[in-house]
């Protein structure tokens, strides 16, 4: 009888195929940016709790988990790849809602988040710090995570900011040189 296997591994997977930009799209594509936001503060706040557990449907959890691996991924190839997405603003003129975390530097080029994350933290811990939350959040658990969780989790949020701030200016783009041509 010929065995059959089984592969858990994500189809959102950042390789030599895909690239960051079209990995940011599907992310985008099937989560919101303000729920992303919510569900990783959610899973965050309780996996420092001590006496609670999120109560969500572990599938979507594992789902939100994937998905984040994947574009932490594509931030990763976007700052490989150093293309840039600036925007030519002046200062008076950007509103402080449209920052968020973001600098103003960051708002004006959005990779700069990725190249500061990935200086500061590696895909492997930034792994760590995802299975981290994740783990600590579905369970009580005596121990808290033994690492800093805050500082991944402000890149984590910028990182969102920024990839978001991408896709809405490739989309800008394109309907610019959709009504220019």
């Amino acid at each position: 009888m010929k065995k059959i296997k089984t592969y858990f591994d994500t189809r959102f997977r950042a390789d030599k195929k895909h690239s960051g930009l079209q990995l940011m799209e599907t992310f985008f594509h099937f989560n919101e940016l303000d729920d992303s936001k919510e569900m990783l503060s959610n899973l965050v706040n309780y996996a420092v709790k001590r006496n609670s557990w999120i109560h969500k449907d572990p599938a979507v959890i594992f789902q939100f988990h994937q998905s984040m691996r994947s574009l932490i991924r594509a931030g990763y190839l976007m700052m490989l790849k150093e293309r840039k997405w600036t925007v030519d603003t002046q200062p008076d003129k950007i509103s402080p809602w449209l920052l968020g975390l973001l600098s103003e530097k960051e708002y004006r080029n959005p990779v700069l988040v990725f190249k500061k994350a990935f200086r500061a933290y590696t895909l492997k811990e930034f792994d760590y710090f995802m299975s981290g939350i994740v783990y600590f959040s579905m369970g009580v658990y005596e121990n808290l995570p033994e690492r800093n969780i805050v500082m991944p989790y402000i890149h984590t949020v910028k990182m969102l900011d920024a990839a978001h701030l991408i896709i809405q200016r490739k989309r800008e783009k394109k309907m610019a040189d959709i009504n220019s041509g």
